[in-house]
C-alpha cells in the first residue's frame, strides 16, 4: 500500500484526522459496488438502508472479504494507529471493525444530523458527480449541496461549532463516535454521490478517558 499523507485537523474540541484513500483501494471498492449494484440477490441481502437514518438510494454493509482483500481495513487501522499516536501518545492494539458501509447517494437525497456506535467512526469519499448545483440565488458563500458537516457544541466567539468539508474523491476523516454529522442534499446532476463510513473499537483504556 502507498504511503498516505495524514493531516491532524482541530476545528473545535474533538480532533478530526483527514488522510487520503489510496488509488488502489478506491478502485477495488468501486468495482466492488458496481457488481453488488447488478446482482439483485446480493443487493438485497447487503442493503443495509433500512438502519440508516437518512434518505437515500442504498446502504450496502461491506462484506468481511472484501474489507481485507481491498486494503480498506488495513487502511483504517495504519491511519486510526497513527492518529492515536500522535494526538494521545499511545499504542493501539485492539482495532476491531464493527461495520463499515458504503452510502449511494443522489439528488435531493439526504443524512440529517446523527452520530454513530462504537469508539471511532469516519466518511469519505469513492464517487462524485460531476456538478452539486448551485444556490437558486446569488450568494458569496459557498454552496452547501453535498457537503459533509462535522459538528460540536454551539458556536462562540473564536470557536466554530462546524467544519464543513466539500467532498473530494478519496478524502476520508477519522472522527469519534459521538461526533455529530449531516449530509445536504444536492442538486443539478443525475449522477451518483458515493460515501464509505465505518464504526470500530480500539482499547477501552485508549477511550475510557475517565477510567475505572
Amino acid at each position: 500500500m502507498s504511503k498516505t499523507t495524514l493531516n491532524l485537523v482541530r476545528p473545535f474540541g474533538p480532533s478530526v484526522l483527514k488522510a487520503k484513500i489510496p488509488a488502489d483501494i478506491i478502485e477495488k471498492l468501486n468495482n466492488y459496488i458496481d457488481g453488488i449494484i447488478i446482482d439483485d440477490e446480493k443487493s438485497k441481502n447487503l442493503n443495509h438502508g433500512n438502519k440508516l437514518v437518512g434518505d437515500v438510494t442504498n446502504e450496502f454493509k461491506l462484506e468481511n472479504e472484501i474489507l481485507d482483500s481491498s486494503g480498506w481495513k488495513n487502511f483504517l487501522q495504519t491511519c486510526v494507529k497513527e492518529w492515536m499516536s500522535v494526538e494521545l501518545k499511545e499504542t493501539v492494539t485492539v482495532f476491531n471493525i464493527l461495520e463499515s458501509w458504503v452510502v449511494r447517494q443522489f439528488k435531493n437525497e439526504y443524512n440529517p444530523t446523527h452520530w454513530h456506535s462504537g469508539h471511532i467512526s469516519g466518511a469519505g469519499f469513492l464517487k462524485l458527480p460531476e456538478t452539486f448545483g448551485s444556490y437558486k440565488q446569488e450568494k458569496d458563500q459557498f454552496y452547501m449541496g453535498g457537503r459533509l458537516q462535522l459538528i460540536h457544541g454551539a458556536r462562540m466567539f473564536l470557536s466554530p461549532s462546524t467544519l464543513n468539508i466539500k467532498p473530494e474523491v478519496g478524502d476520508f476523516y477519522f472522527f469519534p463516535h459521538y461526533l455529530m454529522h449531516t449530509v445536504f442534499p444536492f442538486k443539478g446532476s443525475d449522477e451518483e454521490r458515493r460515501s464509505i463510513s465505518f464504526n470500530a473499537r480500539i482499547d477501552e483504556k485508549i477511550f475510557n478517558v475517565y477510567g475505572g
